[in-house]
Formats: structure tokens, C-alpha cells, sequence
């Protein structure tokens, strides 16, 4: 017996061993900031931002037409604000609205960079324009903010890079590296005919680009538990992006002699087999590279649990939606209540992680519900992006970056749920990042796509400032 206790005891010291030993050689990974120039921006870049949200270049859907008038009209106020953009870069327009400047640079042997954005915006649901502080295309800035659709999701950006152009070029700054800019119409409805036909004429020229950023990483403030500084979440890559409509067909009847199986019980029951039977939570490439570099930035029990990702595997994946997602969106079936319908749809989206295709789930959905189920792909569809480096020149630049203009923040990678344009880059480009130093916290994440959309114009100067020394930096590398 005291050979068993002494075998236990041993073990527990091995295991508690191991637990230490993985979290005290867990290091930051944060590069240490330098001093930057102090820059002078332009006394009206909020105004600019204002009047660019007054634009209404609304994304409807896949099927809609783009209002040419708000496009081009969009596009007018570009030039006539950033005249010397409009006079010193090339300007391609693809797809008729989506727009692509050429900084051409002086040494041709470099490759190019290429910054991304969108113009076009979500629509804002009728019902809720009462419960809006300002209208949301009115532009309307206060002592703090600058109110409106758009200033989130992108044309903070987009006008941000400009600002940032503008402001280079008044100081006579000639790249050695050539900067594209890509601005697609079309990013809120998949990207088809705006980013993907950029990135394809980019491709038809034969570049190949060092890196391209584009949105879909941000500045978390108070989102991360256990972490008081500001998290940089550069998204290395982005899960895919798949519907799939169920189709119950029936004879249908009359409800006073309902069938065994119900058009709508059968449709039904599949989404609940779906929800009940989600895919795997799986440790794939980029989230170990997340819970590296978070690990060293938490206190002690946080970092432990990190560190020994083998162990506390499950509740931590669990915790960054480490898995190809299910989400029942749209439902449709019956005509009268009396009667049992012959058809009820039911579309389900699924986000894709990486490592797993959109052929992997839709075999998943027709082994988890009945065969009686119809199954169809439906809208746009991509599988999941490739994973980009952590290692590249690209990346390092880009972190030193954020690290020098926001001092104070912990730069992590990770992957992003939602979908961006960045994905149609990965063949003109060897990485591809997604980082705008957008503020969000708690509070402001709710307000991407939704109700009183706003940025701080404190926060806008950032994105700015951050465009500023991101383009001069990657410009004047040698």
C-alpha cells in the first residue's frame, strides 16, 4: 500500500512538475516599441469622414444592382478630397465601382504591399432609424464622435488611408516599395465582382505582393479576461463561409389527421439533429499560435492553462469557437393553420474552420439528418483561407508597428469568424493579414451592423496615424 501511495505521489509531483515547467518557459512574445515622429494630420479629417457616410453605397444583396448614384457619387467626393491621391497615383476602376490605386514605387525590384478596404455598407433596418442618435447617413459629429454607417465597417478605413496618402504626399514621400490600395463596392455580399475581379487583374499583371492587409482585426479593449492593456488581434486567416437550405417535401393534409411525419416536424427535427451533433473542436493553425503568444499575458492560473493546452484542451477551445459553426438562419413553410404544408425549408449556416471544406460539411449534414432531407448549397460559398506567417517580413513589420504607435498594447494572431475581401489575395500575395486598429469593447462590438454605428475621433485619428507609419515604414524598407 505504501508503495502504491508513494507511486501516486510521484505522479501528482510529475504532473504538477510538468504544468510548471510548461508555464514558467512561457515567454512574451511582444517586440519592444520604438519612438515615433510626431505627425500633424489635417485640421478636417472628420469632416471628411462625415461627408464620406453620406454617401448611401448600400450592399441590398447578391441579386441587387449597386446604386450607381450613390457609387459615383462616393467616388466624386474621393477626388475632390484627396486631390493630390487623384493627381499622383493611378486609378483603376473594376467592375465599375470598385476602385484600385497604383503608388508606384521607385525601386521595382521590391514587392508591392497592397491595403484594402470597402466601400459599401449594410442597410439599416427601417424600425430601429427612431432609435438612432443621429440618422445614419446624416454624419453627424459631436465633441467626441462622428456618428454613422460606415465609420466601423470600412470607410473609417478606407478614408483613413487616404487621409494617411494625402498627408505623405504633401510631405513629398516617394515610396521605394509600390502600394496598392483596393477598395471593393461589394464586401457585405460576398466580394464576387468587386475584390475577387481586383485581386484577378492584379494577378492577370503578374504581381506578387509581400503582404496585403484588409479589415477583420481590431483593438480589443476589456474583451480579453485577465488582460487590462489593449489586445491587437491580427487575424492570420478566416474560417470559410457555407449555407445549405433542408428541404422537406410531403403530400401535406389537413391538420385535423396530421401524418406521422409533418412536413414541418421533419424540419424540425433535422435542425435540432444539426444543433445537437456539431462539428469537433479541433487545435489548428492559427489558434496555437494565439494561445502562445496570450499565454505569457495573463496572470498566473490563465497562464498555466494556456501553457498546457494538452490538459485544458477542451474548455479553452470551447471558449475561442474553435470549431465549424451551426446556425440555423432562415425558416419557411405553411400557408394556412389548418393546413399541413407539402414543402418547409430551412437554410443553415455554417462557418467553416480550417482544416475542414464545404464538401466535409455538407457530407456532415446528410449523415446527421434524416435521407428524407433534401440538401442543397445555396448563395455564396468559400472554404476556409490558407493560415499566413508569423515569421514573414510582412508580419514583423506589421507588429513592430502596432507596437510603436500603441505602445501599451499586446499584439496576439488569431482567426477571424467572419468573412473579409482579403480572401480573394492569397494568390497575389505570400501573406495575408487582417488588422485596423478599430477600438472595441464590450459595448461598441454591438454596434458593427447594428444601431448607432460611431467611432471616437480619438480613435479615428489612430487609424490615421496607424495608416500613416504602416505605409511610410513598408515604403522606405530596405
Amino acid at each position: 500500500m505504501k508503495k502504491i501511495l508513494k507511486l501516486i505521489g510521484i505522479i501528482v509531483l510529475l504532473f504538477i512538475a510538468v504544468l510548471l515547467f510548461n508555464t514558467f518557459r512561457t515567454s512574451s512574445k511582444q517586440v519592444a516599441s520604438k519612438p515615433l515622429e510626431k505627425v500633424g494630420l489635417a485640421k478636417d479629417i472628420y469632416q471628411n469622414l462625415a461627408k464620406g457616410i453620406q454617401h448611401k453605397t448600400i450592399s441590398f444583396s447578391e441579386e441587387a444592382i449597386p446604386d450607381s448614384t450613390a457609387f459615383f457619387g462616393f467616388h466624386r467626393f474621393l477626388e475632390e478630397t484627396f486631390p493630390l491621391v487623384h493627381e499622383n497615383l493611378g486609378l483603376e476602376k473594376i467592375s465599375t465601382y470598385s476602385l484600385l490605386y497604383t503608388w508606384k514605387g521607385s525601386d521595382t525590384t521590391k514587392k508591392p504591399i497592397i491595403l484594402m478596404s470597402h466601400m459599401d455598407v449594410v442597410p439599416v433596418d427601417e424600425p430601429t432609424l427612431g432609435d438612432w442618435e443621429a440618422g445614419p447617413f446624416e454624419g453627424k459629429i459631436t465633441d467626441k464622435e462622428i456618428i454613422g454607417r460606415g465609420t466601423l465597417d470600412d470607410k473609417g478605413t478606407l478614408i483613413g488611408l487616404l487621409e494617411a496618402v494625402e498627408q505623405l504626399l504633401e510631405e513629398s514621400f516617394q515610396p521605394e516599395r509600390t502600394i496598392y490600395l483596393a477598395f471593393g463596392h461589394d464586401e457585405e455580399i460576398g466580394g464576387s465582382n468587386g475584390a475577387a475581379k481586383i485581386a484577378a487583374h492584379l494577378k492577370a499583371q503578374g504581381i506578387q505582393a509581400l503582404m496585403t492587409l484588409d479589415e477583420g482585426g481590431f483593438l480589443a479593449e476589456g474583451l480579453v479576461p485577465g488582460v487590462e492593456d489593449d489586445v491587437a488581434i491580427v487575424n492570420l486567416a478566416e474560417k470559410g463561409f457555407a449555407s445549405f437550405k433542408l428541404i422537406v417535401e410531403t403530400n401535406g393534409g389537413h391538420s385535423s389527421a396530421p401524418p406521422k411525419e409533418n412536413t414541418i416536424g421533419m424540419l424540425a427535427q433535422a435542425i435540432v439533429d444539426l444543433e445537437n451533433n456539431q462539428r469537433p473542436y479541433k487545435m489548428v493553425k492559427p489558434i496555437d499560435y494565439q494561445l502562445e503568444y496570450m499565454a505569457a499575458e495573463l496572470p498566473f492560473v490563465q497562464k498555466m492553462a494556456l501553457s498546457n493546452p494538452w490538459l485544458f484542451k477542451k474548455p479553452i477551445l470551447e471558449k475561442l469557437n474553435a470549431h465549424t459553426t451551426t446556425a440555423p438562419t432562415i425558416i419557411g413553410g405553411g400557408i394556412k393553420n389548418n393546413v399541413i404544408p407539402t414543402v418547409a425549408e430551412a437554410t443553415i449556416n455554417f462557418r467553416i474552420l480550417p482544416g475542414e471544406t464545404i464538401d466535409i460539411v455538407e457530407e456532415h449534414i446528410k449523415n446527421t439528418v434524416s435521407d428524407k432531407i433534401k440538401v442543397e448549397r445555396v448563395g455564396f460559398l468559400t472554404n476556409p483561407s490558407p493560415v499566413s506567417s508569423i515569421e514573414s517580413e510582412g508580419y514583423q513589420t506589421l507588429q513592430q508597428t502596432i507596437r510603436d504607435v500603441f505602445p501599451s498594447s499586446v499584439v496576439i494572431p488569431g482567426l477571424v469568424g467572419g468573412g473579409t475581401d482579403a480572401r480573394y489575395f492569397y494568390e497575389v500575395s505570400d501573406d495575408v493579414y487582417r488588422f485596423y486598429p478599430i477600438r472595441l469593447g464590450p459595448e461598441s462590438m454591438t454596434r458593427f451592423h447594428g444601431i448607432d454605428e460611431k467611432i471616437s475621433k480619438d480613435n479615428y485619428k489612430e487609424i490615421v496615424l496607424f495608416s500613416y507609419h504602416l505605409i511610410k515604414r513598408f515604403g522606405a524598407q530596405k
